[in-house]
């Protein structure tokens, strides 16, 4: 129980918590104010033409932006170039798309975002024959040099 003491009324309860466990303490949000909007809650804000360029790309550009900020991941400024690099070779919807995927993911290191572009433009990726077994080889055998260097 919390009390109030008032010179003319004497003491008076404001509030009363459950009791709890020691280590445990008992809460009500509705006794202190709205929190300030989170650094997750924020827009970021472009102050440069790279910066400009970058989130003009779309919501996962955004969306990368904030949390990468988050993770405290390095050299974002050198990943943001390379994401508007890649949108003049790609397009900025591709890129857009892996950039969401990455920041869903948390996949900021260095080549992460390339990986995740190629992964979905897989259908694209040129497939390499299958090695054809031992049985059906056009090749002579090694037997003949079984006795070599032994």
């Amino acid at each position: 129980m919390i009390v109030h003491v008032d010179g003319s009324q004497g003491p008076c309860e404001v509030a009363r918590h459950r009791l709890t466990t020691p280590g445990k303490p008992s809460i009500c949000d509705e006794h202190y104010p709205p929190r300030p909007a989170g650094a997750l809650e924020r827009k970021p804000r472009a102050r440069s033409a790279e910066e400009r360029a970058f989130l003009e790309l779309g919501e996962g550009a955004e969306r990368w932006l904030i949390a990468a900020a988050a993770a405290g991941a390095q050299r974002v400024r050198r990943k943001m170039a390379e994401a508007v690099d890649m949108a003049k070779l790609h397009g900025p919807e591709p890129v857009c798309d892996a950039l969401e995927a990455c920041a869903q993911a948390g996949r900021f290191a260095d080549g992460d975002l390339a990986a995740v572009l190629a992964h979905r433009q897989s259908a694209n990726v040129i497939v390499f024959p299958t090695r054809a077994c031992e049985d059906a080889s056009l090749q002579s055998s090694t037997r003949s040099w079984e006795g070599f260097g032994g």
